[in-house]
C-alpha cells in the first residue's frame, strides 16, 4: 500500500511538474498613449513586466474615458491578474475600479492620483513641479511680465501643476496671465502650436513667457514663435523632459527649461510594488513620489550666451 501510494504521489508530481506555470496577465490602460511621456512610461513598464514573465497587454482609449471605463469592465470580466492605470485619475472611473476590487484584481496607478481601491500611485509630486516651474519662469522674468498658460485639467497630475502655478502667482503680483489655453489631447503639439499662433497674433510683443504644464504644448509654442515671432525674447518652460523639448533647449531656442520626470523610474517602482502585491504582500505606501530633474542649456553643456 505504501509503495503504491508513493508511486502515485511521484507520478502526480512528475505530471504536474511537466505543466507550464500559468502566466500573470497584467492589463495596462491609458487614455493618453499618443503622449510621448505616457508612451515612454508604458514601454518601460512593459519591459519591467516581461522581465518578470508577465503577459502585459496595453489598451489605449485615445482620450475616451467612457471607453476606458468599458475596457476596465472587459478586463475584470476576462479575469486579468492586475490592472495598471497610466496618466489618468481613478476617480473618473471609480465604479469600474471598485468592480476590480470586488473581483480581487489589484489596481495600481502610474502618473495618476491617489484614489479608493488603488493600491499605490507612483508619480512625481506634481504640485511641487508646478511650483518649481513657476518659480523658475518668474525668476527668469525678474518677477514681472505677461505669461501665457497652457494647461490640461483632465489629467490629475497636470491639474496639480496648475494649483502650484496658482499658489506661486499669489506671491508675484507683477506677473499677469494674459492668455490661457486648454490643450487638446491627442495632438497636443499641433494644438499648442495653433493656439500659440493665434495668441501671438492677438498679443504679439506683450508676451514675456509661456508656462507649459507639460512639454508638448511648449514645443508647439516654440514652433509658433519660430514661424510668427522668431526675434521675440519670450521664454518658454515646461515639464516632462520630452526629448524634443530637450533638443530645443540645447539649441538655444525660446524653450529654456524643462523638469524631466523619471518615467522609467515610475515604471520600475510600479512593477516592484505590483510584484509585491501579486506575491501576497502589500504596497509600501498608497503614494510614492519619484524625483524630477531640471534640464537647462547649462546642464546640457550648451553655450547660449
Amino acid at each position: 500500500m505504501t509503495t503504491l501510494k508513493t508511486s502515485i504521489t511521484a507520478l502526480t508530481l512528475a505530471t504536474f511538474g511537466c505543466l507550464p506555470a500559468f502566466a500573470t496577465d497584467v492589463n495596462v490602460l491609458t487614455p493618453y498613449m499618443s503622449s510621448i511621456p505616457t508612451n515612454d512610461m508604458v514601454q518601460a513598464f512593459i519591459a519591467e513586466g516581461e522581465a518578470r514573465g508577465w503577459n502585459v497587454t496595453v489598451i489605449d482609449t485615445r482620450n475616451d474615458f467612457a471607453q476606458l471605463a468599458s475596457r476596465i469592465e472587459d478586463t475584470v470580466n476576462a479575469k486579468a491578474d492586475a490592472i495598471v492605470l497610466v496618466s489618468t485619475t481613478a476617480e473618473l472611473i471609480a465604479d469600474q475600479v471598485a468592480l476590480a476590487a470586488e473581483a480581487g484584481i489589484p489596481v495600481i496607478s502610474l502618473d495618476g492620483a491617489k484614489a479608493d481601491n488603488v493600491a499605490v500611485n507612483v508619480t512625481s509630486n506634481n504640485f511641487d513641479l508646478g511650483v518649481q516651474l513657476s518659480e523658475a519662469l518668474f525668476t527668469a522674468l525678474d518677477g514681472k511680465g505677461n505669461i501665457v498658460k497652457f494647461f490640461h485639467s483632465a489629467h490629475p497630475g497636470v491639474y496639480q501643476r496648475e494649483l502650484g502655478l496658482d499658489e506661486t502667482l499669489a506671491k508675484y503680483p507683477d506677473i499677469n496671465v494674459i492668455a490661457e489655453h486648454f490643450v487638446q489631447v491627442p495632438g497636443p503639439v499641433d494644438n499648442g502650436r495653433i493656439a500659440m499662433e493665434n495668441i501671438l497674433r492677438q498679443h504679439g510683443d506683450e508676451i514675456d513667457g509661456v508656462w507649459a504644464a507639460f512639454d508638448d504644448p511648449g514645443i508647439g509654442a516654440e514652433l509658433a514663435f519660430e514661424a510668427e515671432a522668431p526675434d521675440s525674447s519670450a521664454i518658454i518652460m515646461g515639464i516632462d523632459g520630452n526629448e524634443q523639448a530637450v533638443d530645443m533647449i540645447a539649441s538655444c531656442t525660446h524653450f529654456k527649461m524643462t523638469l524631466r520626470q523619471d518615467f522609467a523610474g515610475m515604471a520600475k517602482i510600479g512593477a516592484q510594488q505590483l510584484e509585491a502585491i501579486l506575491t501576497g504582500g502589500t504596497a509600501e505606501s498608497d503614494e510614492i513620489y519619484v524625483t524630477a530633474i531640471p534640464i537647462t542649456a547649462q546642464s546640457l553643456g550648451a553655450d547660449c550666451e
